[in-house]
């Protein structure tokens, strides 16, 4: 199974942007940005496309699958 791996923290740092922050941004609930900073939950196309453009940059920038 392909591994998700994400860039979602680096870019919450460098927006200095705290997890709790981000979630309000984006609708969901804190919990659900630290399962996807330690890639343990597989966002929906949706979701990735909103932090996406918090973050003003691609979902491909964001998440990468590898095998």
């Amino acid at each position: 199974m392909p591994e998700l791996r994400t860039k979602l923290k680096e870019y919450r740092v460098k927006y200095n942007m705290k997890q709790d922050d981000l979630a309000s941004l984006v609708g969901v609930r804190r919990e659900t940005i630290i399962r996807l900073e330690k890639g343990l939950y597989n966002p929906s196309l949706k979701l990735a496309m909103d932090i996406a453009k918090v973050f003003n940059t691609t979902v491909e920038d964001l998440f990468t699958f590898f095998d």
